[in-house]
């Protein structure tokens, strides 16, 4: 049976070009980049190259990046670092938006249990943070503002461009978490005016365990890890250099086929919104047009998203219901509660994240296969036979 991968937002392959980058790294150049011996220096001028690369690409300087272990490690660093800095100035009101990836909200969780007062900013049926009410909300007293490129579970883009401004004319620092969005939608840090800015390698054909920070030259940031001078002064351990060469190598790759891959993934997602909009009862999560190119995420009325997803499994489709983060927990996705579903409706979700390396055949199949499975499961479902025999009333 061949395997259909439609859960990028979770993970994805890692390219041949990343992987034939990453592999002199287990058994030649194996150097550590702090050593002063020959193969020392060579992993030194491996790394630099690859954080220069990766600046190119994102239009910033080399020394404005620091690698990580990942979006969850750049998400902590930047938003204690940035509250920090803030109390010192008695600054302690952060805002952020109510779907944000745990990652942000249990750090401004911790944070708010240290003192910090929070405003939860509504996202609205559309699944977008409206400019308004992040202005509405920035007081003398807020030390950050953190607001995500792109939504993990619905993909839908926030007016990001518009809050930086805002931010820099209100002298509030701005973090956005752009692990959904690097690699996958044209970013110029140089025009937009973000303070620090979070990604992670393996959501765009890179290695697992490596990401990297954004801190703009002129913004302090406080040391994460205490141990040696790696990462600036910043960052203590032994730098992973084949994870790093390997998303530089990635990142690399994502931009220099942006727009093709834009252009063929849009018209991937629109083939399963106008087939999959047909199925009665059903609706789209978040706004169809401003999302990422590659995210599809739909709710299908009387059914439970588990059955669906281990269902297509079943017929070689990998997909999911949400984040792989919570994938694990039986309640319902907070993203889908922040945008005004109810909880039935937000059990029976879809999301289906495509690449560059599915084609109209996987597509066509996979529409095929949701179509099947969605009549099976109402075919049995209490809750199904309700809606049709007018007991409850259809909620889409």
């Amino acid at each position: 049976m061949k395997t259909i991968y439609l859960d990028n937002a979770g993970t994805t392959q890692v390219s041949p070009e990343v992987k034939k980058a990453m592999l002199p790294f287990f058994d030649e150049e194996y150097g550590n980049a702090s050593s002063l011996h020959f193969l020392g220096q060579q992993a030194r001028e491996k790394l630099e190259e690859a954080r220069a690369d990766i600046a190119k690409c994102l239009n910033c300087l080399p020394d404005e990046i620091f690698f990580t272990s990942g979006g969850s490690e750049s998400d902590n660093w930047a938003i204690t670092s940035a509250c920090r800095e803030g109390a010192r100035k008695g600054k302690k009101h952060i805002i952020t938006s109510a779907f944000e990836h745990h990652a942000v909200l249990n750090t401004v969780k911790k944070l708010e249990r240290e003192g910090f007062t929070v405003t939860y900013l509504p996202v609205y049926e559309n699944g977008i943070v409206k400019v308004e009410d992040v202005k509405n909300a920035i007081t003398d007293d807020t030390a950050l503002v953190t607001i995500m490129y792109a939504n993990n579970e619905i993909g839908t883009l926030q007016p990001i461009e518009e809050i930086a401004n805002l931010c820099n004319e209100k002298g509030v620092l701005f973090h956005c978490d752009a692990v959904q969005a690097v690699g996958h939608v044209e970013i110029d840090l140089q025009k937009l005016k973000i303070d620090m800015l979070s990604m992670s390698a393996h959501k765009f054909h890179g290695p697992k365990g490596v990401g990297a920070l954004f801190k703009r030259k002129n913004r302090r940031i406080d040391s994460f890890i205490l141990g040696g001078t790696q990462e600036m002064n910043k960052r203590a351990g032994t730098e992973n250099v084949g994870g790093c060469v390997g998303m530089a190598v990635a990142l690399n790759e994502a931009c220099k086929h942006l727009k093709e891959n834009i252009e063929r993934e849009t018209k991937l997602r629109d083939m399963l919104f106008d087939e999959l909009t047909k199925i009665p009862h059903s609706r789209v999560n978040g706004d169809r047009e401003k999302r990422l190119p590659n995210n599809f995420n739909m709710s299908f009325e009387g059914i439970e998203g588990e059955g669906l997803i281990l269902l297509l499994s079943d017929s070689g489709i990998c997909a999911s219901s949400g984040s792989a983060c919570t994938s694990g927990s039986l309640d319902p996705s907070h993203v889908l509660l922040s945008i005004g579903l109810i909880q039935d409706v937000a059990h029976g979700s879809l999301r289906l994240t495509l690449s560059e390396y599915n084609n109209e055949e996987e597509i066509n199949f996979t529409i095929k296969e949701v179509k099947r499975i969605v009549e099976y499961l109402r075919s049995f479902s209490p809750l199904w036979k309700d809606y049709e025999k007018g007991v409850k009333n259809h909620v889409i």
